[in-house]
């Protein structure tokens, strides 16, 4: 009723929870009467507080990373830099973007890592009420949630509680959005982003402490409880479980609890794979300080069993020596790739040793993603809902030749060989949807020293995807609300080289989202990825106060688009 009543009667209303202020808007302009307002009613999961604002243009935009927090001006922060008012006002219009096959690319966003609590129930599900009423209203296509294998099996093996997932599912239902679940089959927090802490299923840490090989391990023998070692994939050390058994139940048994959705409100399973649910080895971690941007970080390849199937690889090659573990001359989590006799420009990366080692730590990690999804693709088979699975955006180190950071997560990308076609093959053996970072990134917003190219990165991706013959979908890095960073993901979404979107999920529904000028670029942003083409320009003039203004830069190339802001 709620929700009739705002969209027949407001243009914005802004609800304040008692911890969230929403703001929805609807297609209908009416300004309401504050003096009659003593006769509106609402429901009691409201404080009250219900008033009309004008929205203004922010005089700052914030833009966040895991070294800096930096307010940006307006100015600085618009690509229409050094244009004047009068140049200002001329709008050009600003294509669609398209996907894969020329449609719309809906726009998803995520829910806050916490939404479920720790006994396992629907975290403020009065807030999560609005919150999804005003995401509809945005005309977002659905919003995406991690379901924490420490929190529905928690209670020990085999033994699943779905519960508070149960309510969103049905709370997703009612507002007529889509959910995307992500199997999370990491720990929450230690990471970019991270505001809580969701630890591994305590069974499973008790193991960990009888085995400690259990956990990935540095070269030092820093041990890791993030995620699970890959080494051990195959190895009933779970209670008579292997890690990919354990994680095929737990699948199992989220089909089975949801059957009813799949296919219909549950629109996608991602498959975590690694830490951050990502598709990589945990080599720049950020807890206690450990990691640091733009560190190189270190190979994680020293537990037990990683270490004995790089001896197996080497003897098989008749060379035994090279078994003894990592590469002796890699650095340190902190380092530049000069630093080391490693990764420098003309280092040991290059080298038949360097290539043997680099081949058997990506194969593995190729191996462990192929395994999961194998067990995924089987148990979802028919239901109708779509595979995903996440690759991270390494974009630091790109324009050096060994692509460090790259080749310590476990991608063997550098200036002679292509990382990411492998693992898009891997992907589409499987019919998964292959989910790329950083999106939003550009390469001028980046330190120099640390020769990142997130735009470099995301186009090399774009091609490897299409060449395999994969869907692409994509996710900004960073909480970003400004409209640089929505300008340069609708960049970035067009199939003009390489692959276009099938999707974008938005990173991340939080206080701040709602906030009216960055509320307000989200749902331009929606609008503009939702057009389908339908529309080639936008008007020209503001007066639906959208507030969308398009830099239109001629050339003699068919792309003239350069850049795209909301000011």
């Amino acid at each position: 009723m709620l929700a009739a009543f705002i969209h027949s009667h407001f243009s914005a209303l802004y609800i304040y929870t008692s911890k969230m202020p929403l703001t929805l808007r609807s297609s209908t302009a009416f300004i309401i009467n504050l003096r009659d307002s003593s006769s509106l009613k609402v429901p009691d999961d409201f404080s009250g507080m219900v008033c009309f604002a004008q929205m203004k243009p922010s005089c700052h935009l914030r833009a966040k990373n895991s070294t800096q927090e930096t307010q940006l001006s307006r100015e600085k922060a618009s690509p229409l830099e050094g244009i004047n008012n009068e140049q200002r006002e001329k709008l050009h219009g600003l294509p669609a973007p398209h996907s894969q096959n020329g449609s719309r690319v809906p726009v998803f966003v995520m829910l806050p890592l916490d939404t479920v609590s720790i006994g396992g129930n629907l975290n403020k599900p009065r807030a999560m009420n609005a919150s999804l009423m005003a995401l509809k209203s945005a005309g977002v296509e659905g919003v995406m949630v991690d379901a924490w294998w420490g929190l529905v099996e928690k209670d020990g093996p085999l033994k699943y509680n779905w519960e508070g997932y149960a309510e969103l599912v049905k709370m997703v239902q009612k507002h007529g959005l889509k959910l995307q679940v992500v199997m999370s089959f990491h720990q929450c927090g230690g990471n970019v982003g991270d505001s809580c802490s969701i630890p591994l299923p305590p069974w499973v840490l008790e193991e960990m402490t009888k085995n400690p090989d259990l956990v990935y391990t540095d070269r030092s023998g820093r041990r890791n409880p993030e995620y699970i070692s890959l080494g051990c994939d195959s190895l009933p050390l779970l209670r008579g479980r292997t890690p990919i058994q354990v994680y095929s139940d737990y699948m199992k048994s989220f089909r089975d609890r949801f059957k009813d959705y799949l296919g219909e409100v549950i629109a996608e399973i991602q498959v975590g794979m690694g830490p951050c649910g990502e598709l990589r080895y945990p080599s720049y971690p950020e807890s206690n300080g450990t990691w640091r941007f733009p560190g190189i970080g270190e190979f994680q390849c020293y537990d037990k069993y990683m270490k004995s199937s790089l001896g197996a690889s080497a003897e098989a090659i008749g060379k035994k020596d090279w078994g003894q573990g990592g590469p002796h001359d890699a650095g340190q989590y902190n380092q530049f790739p000069e630093d080391t006799g490693f990764f420098r420009r003309d280092g040991t990366w290059n080298s038949e040793y360097g290539q043997f080692f680099l081949e058997w730590y990506s194969a593995k990690l190729l191996e462990h993603g192929d395994k999961i999804l194998a067990a995924a693709e089987g148990i979802f088979r028919g239901s109708g809902t779509k595979l995903s699975g996440k690759v991270a955006g390494i974009h630091w180190h790109y324009k050096t030749r060994s692509h460090a950071a790259e080749l310590t997560a476990g991608y063997y990308n550098t200036r002679h060989r292509d990382g990411y076609l492998p693992i898009a093959h891997m992907m589409g053996k499987h019919g998964v949807v292959f989910n790329f970072t950083c999106m939003e990134m550009k390469d001028e917003q980046q330190p120099e020293e640390a020769k990142c190219s997130p735009e470099g990165l995301v186009r090399q991706v774009k091609m490897a995807t299409k060449t395999a013959g994969v869907q692409l979908a994509g996710e900004n890095a960073l909480e970003r609300y400004d409209a640089g960073a929505y300008a340069q993901v609708l960049s970035t979404s067009r199939s003009d080289a390489g692959n276009g979107l099938s999707a974008f999920t938005y990173l991340r529904m939080t206080k701040q989202l709602f906030e009216p000028d960055n509320w307000r670029n989200l749902v331009e942003f929606v609008k503009i990825m939702s057009e389908e083409g339908r529309h080639t320009r936008l008007p020209d003039s503001d007066s639906s106060r959208t507030e969308l203004y398009v830099g239109f830069i001629k050339a003699k190339s068919e792309k003239k688009i350069k850049e795209a802001t909301l000011v």
